[in-house]
């Protein structure tokens, strides 16, 4: 790095406190992580008055999601390298403006192929938020409250899947499935304002500081965080995917929205606890998740009939995975180092490819061997996870950070 380099990220990178964390800046991170999030998953809480309105069936209707993920999955990487150089908020800010047209189109739209390709680029940017969010965070605070500072902005990430989804799905149902559409439109502007008005700049890297993505993956422990992120976001949207079908064939069909409020909630309190302790323990953090989930899906296939058995999962499954994203991009910063934007393009790439993955996957589950082989399938994804987390002990997951 130039002296004129050091200069610019003394001057734009310093933090906001050695002591005290810039909350109004990641606040506006984590908004902006909702927002992502709670896009992306909206469309099956209003499946059935959008699918009547664009005239085709449900399952079409769902694809919205997936084109989203693959939108994603696809451009994450070649246009992370593309705008390298740009600055973090200026290219934020292009991704929240992304969000608010193609929610806007979404809303509007009674044209399938329109709505598809609105979603794709809905999908779009959320490859250029997701690929910067975390990085974004880590580099507003100093070392020690990195791991913490993570947390919170992808706190976003179960507050959209545990109050936004049902509030959106409410507000549809109330009223039209456009409304929550528009109001992510009106989410996405209000998090633009905020992020002009209090979000300290980050630079972009210059031509001489850049270097293939692909040389991340040289990088020591790059590869086994992102096989392990291949494997647990897989193992979970197989999960997360096809809950409603699994409790309606344990006969708990109509308490979905309660078990998923209990997911959602133990995964706040799972992204408290993980903020507080990552800095230290972020190797056991990831084991313990791993368990965790690992017990859930044990619990599921053998105790589905008992709804207080279910209600101790998705308890145990909250607790679990409500950490992951955090422990996933700050394993994957860490072990990164100077790649570590790429190791994120990287790890946000494999993390919709298996969004897309989990729903073919449970699919093919569901249809040829029923609800019940889904926590089975759950446990063979997860248990090579966390052998892969046990086996990075030197780089990936070090027992000791830094």
């Amino acid at each position: 790095m130039t002296t004129a380099q050091n200069t610019q990220t003394t001057q734009t990178a310093k933090p906001v406190s050695r002591t005290a964390l810039p909350y109004p800046a990641l606040l506006a991170l984590a908004t902006a992580v909702f927002v992502t999030a709670l896009t992306e998953t909206l469309p099956a809480g209003v499946l059935p008055g959008m699918s009547g309105s664009l005239g085709v069936g449900e399952s079409a209707t769902g694809q919205t999601v997936t084109v989203y993920a693959l939108g994603t999955a696809a451009t994450a990487i070649p246009l992370t390298a593309a705008t390298s150089g740009w600055s973090r908020k200026r290219l934020l800010l292009v991704a929240m403006a992304g969000f608010a047209a193609a929610n806007t189109v979404t809303a509007l739209s009674s044209d399938y192929p329109l709505t598809m390709a609105a979603r794709f680029v809905a999908g779009v940017a959320a490859g250029l938020a997701w690929a910067l969010l975390a990085g974004y965070a880590r580099r507003l605070v100093p070392a020690e409250l990195q791991g913490r500072a993570i947390a919170i902005a992808m706190a976003g990430i179960p507050v959209a899947l545990s109050l936004g989804v049902p509030a959106g799905t409410f507000a549809g149902q109330a009223l039209s499935w456009r409304v929550p559409f528009l109001a992510m439109t009106a989410l996405a502007l209000g998090v633009i304002g905020w992020t002009a008005a209090v979000l300290p700049d980050q630079p972009g890297r210059t031509a001489g500081e850049r270097a293939p993505l692909r040389r991340a993956l040289t990088v020591p422990g790059v590869v086994p965080v992102l096989a392990v992120t291949l494997l647990f976001v897989l193992a979970h949207t197989i999960l997360f995917t096809y809950i409603a079908p699994f409790l309606a064939r344990a006969g708990l069909g109509g308490s979905t929205d309660s078990v998923l409020l209990v997911f959602g909630l133990a995964s706040l309190v799972s992204i408290w606890f993980v903020g507080a302790h990552i800095h230290r323990r972020l190797r056991a953090l990831t084991i313990g998740g791993a368990l965790l989930v690992a017990v859930t899906a044990g619990v599921l296939a053998v105790g589905s009939g008992s709804a207080p058995l279910v209600y101790l999962a998705a308890l145990l499954w909250g607790l679990g995975w409500g950490g992951v994203p955090t422990l996933l991009q700050t394993a994957v910063g860490d072990a990164g180092g100077e790649q570590a934007d790429a190791a994120q393009a990287m790890l946000v790439t494999l993390w919709n490819a298996a969004m897309a993955g989990g729903g073919v996957v449970g699919g093919l589950v569901l249809g040829r061997l029923g609800t019940g082989a889904l926590p089975w399938t759950v446990l063979a994804l997860v248990l090579p996870a966390l052998a892969a987390v046990l086996a990075a002990r030197t780089h990936g997951f070090p027992a000791r950070r830094g």
